[in-house]
């Protein structure tokens, strides 16, 4: 049997990790692995989570299952930190996942299940999972134009011509905030137009908020998803606990569906109970159990939100070092976008070749495409890799 297997096509951030792992340089840079990392390279564990499973360790009684779902604490929890109230709660039907990439699979099998000859729609480009996993599903598959190369922010007319073909049924991957490779975002009035459009043309949003904390901060950071939740009947948001509760390894995620109505809620919320069961039976359990604790805990709450606001500001506060030292090395204001994208990613807008370049003679390791990781940096890094960039000819 095994010998009639086809080898499958590598990871490209996977293999990028191994390059640089063997990589004898000591002033390497690795830009590439979508991790958080503080200034010595590491990527700790919040004071918050620590407290909280301390509080596991000392009060949790069983390891037996969860329900299909999951925890119904967490699944309230996360409603509230991503909705907050912007749909009436019995519209919302949820299960917890094993990370953010376990909702976006429930969310495929959801819409293949409800309507299989629906196309689902992404943004050129987007995270590689989104394509690799339709394409796995067998679904249909089309994109709408999102990134303009020159100005290195969002071609919105591009996008909203492009979604004008819109069948009624299909579906829209939007990213919530902080998008993945670009970091380029929708503003205020762009979100409404786009949100306007999905809903004449009779498609489904399905939002992918994986970065809530790391752009504008919380509330900001939701405001767009929670604005798809309202202006809409239908729709579909998949988040990740991965990178702002820093527990990437615990594989915590949340699918949650919205509804018409409260009827059509129980449906829904029996597809996704039946979903899990088939995909891996009982979501996994300790990671959503510590964000329940510091959801539902005022100080451990407090004290979450005050690191990931020290993180955020970090990443912000390399964004403008890098741009400014780019607008010294270069004499032009062409690399700018860089401050004002948002999240952990930018996409900065070059070939493969002058990556590798980059790569060869700098020891900046960051993806062909080249997306780079801004919590890859720390202050001292930041000018090597400006000189890299500038003498790339980028």
């Amino acid at each position: 049997m095994l010998e009639h297997l086809k080898e499958q096509p590598a990871d490209k951030i996977l293999m990028l990790m191994q390059t640089f792992r063997e990589d004898p340089r000591t002033d390497k840079i690795d830009l590439g692995v979508g991790v958080y990392k503080d200034p010595t390279g590491n990527t700790p564990v919040m004071r918050a989570v620590k407290a909280a499973e301390e509080i596991l360790l000392e009060t949790q009684a069983t390891k037996s299952y969860v329900g299909l779902a999951g925890d119904p604490a967490f699944s309230d929890a996360m409603i509230g930190l991503v909705l907050d109230g912007a749909v009436a709660r019995e519209r919302v039907a949820a299960v917890a996942t094993p990370g953010g990439t376990g909702a976006i699979r429930q969310a495929l099998e959801l819409i293949r299940l409800a309507s299989p000859e629906a196309t689902v729609w992404l943004s050129a480009p987007t995270w590689p999972n989104h394509p690799s996993i339709i394409k796995y599903l067998g679904m249909k598959m089309a994109e709408y134009r999102y990134f303009d190369e020159a100005t290195r922010g969002v071609d919105f007319d591009g996008m909203i011509a492009d979604l004008g073909a819109l069948k009624e049924g299909d579906v829209v991957l939007l990213h919530g905030c902080c998008h993945n490779p670009t970091g380029a975002n929708l503003n205020d009035e762009q979100w409404k137009e786009t949100i306007a459009l999905i809903k004449a043309k009779g498609a489904v949003p399905l939002v992918d908020i994986a970065y809530q904390g790391f752009g504008d901060g919380l509330e900001a950071d939701a405001a767009a998803t929670r604005l798809v939740a309202a202006g809409v009947d239908e729709c579909l948001i998949a988040a990740s606990c991965s990178k702002n509760f820093g527990i990437y390894r615990e594989r915590t995620g949340i699918l949650m569906a919205i509804a018409r109505d409260a009827g059509q809620t129980k449906l829904a919320q029996q597809n996704m109970n039946f979903l899990n069961r088939q995909n891996f039976s009982f979501p996994p359990d300790h990671g959503a159990r510590v964000v329940t604790t510091i959801l539902t805990t005022p100080e451990l709450r407090a004290d979450w939100e005050a690191e990931l606001e020290e993180v955020r500001n970090t990443m912000l506060g390399l964004r403008t070092q890098l741009a400014d030292e780019l607008r010294r090395l270069s004499n032009s204001d062409r690399f700018d976008f860089i401050a004002h994208h948002r999240g952990m990613f930018s996409r900065i807008g070059t070939t493969p070749d002058k990556v590798e370049t980059m790569r060869a003679n700098n020891g900046i390791y960051m993806v062909s495409d080249s997306r780079m990781n801004i919590a890859g940096l720390n202050t001292g890094t930041v000018p090597l890799l400006a000189k890299a960039i500038i003498d790339a000819g980028v």
